[in-house]
């Protein structure tokens, strides 16, 4: 039996100290050792949003020991890595660059390849972690940092289709729960709210909602969150508002995903029609549940990564090391953190720029 390899995950983008041992099985299919995370949720809470030099301080206290941790739990020993994976963007630079550098420094000790991740990837390619994937797909990626979809061609090759041009679908929850008063991270909260609330009860903007084919605007919507928030004196005015919101989010993402099926299908010949949802907004149940129903009223398979493997993760920086790994794309030990990393190098520059309204 020949030996599989054995691949270190390592991630710190922003809040969260992560890290992941995966290998694979006789079928190639990826098999999770450890998955280790540690959040900063306390760390940040008073300030109601993840603070930089803070973010970075914890990482640097935490990841000796969450990586230690992740390779006594995969049962393997150190000696036994074939490769260290790091997330080397986009994020915060200040936490990029202690995932990064203590992933080139354990490669160089080790004496093993060292991978550089873009997270964005490892969000692409996480469902890989539970179903069998084949290429091509359309993915909708939200999470608090991006929300966009791309055909995903093959590993490295994606073309953008759609993006927000201002806020992303994670933010707009972030701060619509924090106008709402939920305590941070609020955006997970938004949907228990609006379980008690009239979906019905304000009629939200929706943003580009008939133009701009399927990029998206969440700024507008927030900014009438903070109208109607001045005015609000009662908890059910709270839950409305929340459902409100949540619907308005589900309108939106129904229509605009409608379009992305259609670029998505100009695109390519399709044998099998493939929905990759991922990112941290794709644990939301009422989102997922809308966006099943139009799978299958389209005629698309739909995979989701499982809710562990939603929010951010050493085990799908892991993944993508261990399919770079297979194919002996190794990087430098010079390679530098990106704050910027689009996964689609040719999409513009900035988020709105070049998108025709």
């Amino acid at each position: 039996m020949s030996k599989k390899p054995l691949i270190l995950g390592i991630e710190s983008s922003c809040d969260e100290t992560a890290a992941s041992l995966i290998t694979e099985n006789e079928e190639g299919f990826p098999v999770v050792l450890s998955n280790i995370v540690s959040s900063q949720v306390e760390v940040h809470r008073e300030f109601g949003g993840v603070v930089p030099e803070l973010a970075a301080r914890s990482h640097i206290e935490k990841i000796d020991w969450i990586i230690k941790k992740a390779i006594d739990e995969s049962g393997r020993k150190i000696e036994e890595i074939d490769a260290v994976a790091s997330t080397a963007g986009p994020g915060l630079i200040v936490c990029l660059s202690v995932g990064l550098s203590f992933g080139k420094a354990l490669a160089l000790a080790l004496n093993k390849p060292f991978i550089a991740v873009n997270h964005l990837e490892g969000h692409a390619l996480s469902p890989k972690l539970n179903s069998k994937l084949n290429y091509p797909y359309l993915l909708l990626l939200i999470s608090g940092g991006h929300s966009q979809f791309l055909n995903v061609q093959g590993l490295g090759k994606y073309k953008r289709l759609g993006t927000t041009i201002d806020d992303a679908l994670g933010e707009a929850f972030d701060k619509t729960a924090k106008l709402l008063g939920i305590e941070f991270p609020g955006g997970p909260q938004i949907e228990i709210f609006a379980k008690k609330g009239n979906p019905n009860k304000y009629d939200l903007p929706k943003p580009i909602f008939n133009k701009g084919g399927c990029n998206l605007s969440f700024a507008g919507l927030k900014t009438a969150i903070l109208r109607i928030i001045k005015n609000i004196k009662t908890d059910q005015e709270k839950f409305d508002l929340a459902a409100s919101f949540q619907n308005t989010i589900e309108q939106i993402l129904y229509k605009k995903t409608k379009i992305a099926f259609t670029e998505f299908e100009k695109r390519n010949n399709l044998k099998k029609k493939i929905f990759v949802i991922a990112g941290g907004v794709a644990a939301n149940k009422k989102i997922k549940s809308m966006l099943l129903n139009l799978c299958n009223e389209k005629n698309y398979k739909s995979i989701f990564p499982p809710t562990e493997f939603c929010g951010d993760n050493a085990a799908m920086i892991a993944m993508v090391g261990l399919e770079k790994y297979k194919l002996n794309q190794f990087n430098d030990l010079d390679h530098p953190a990106k704050p910027r990393w689009p996964l689609d190098e040719n999409a513009p520059f900035l988020k709105g720029a070049g998108i025709k309204l």
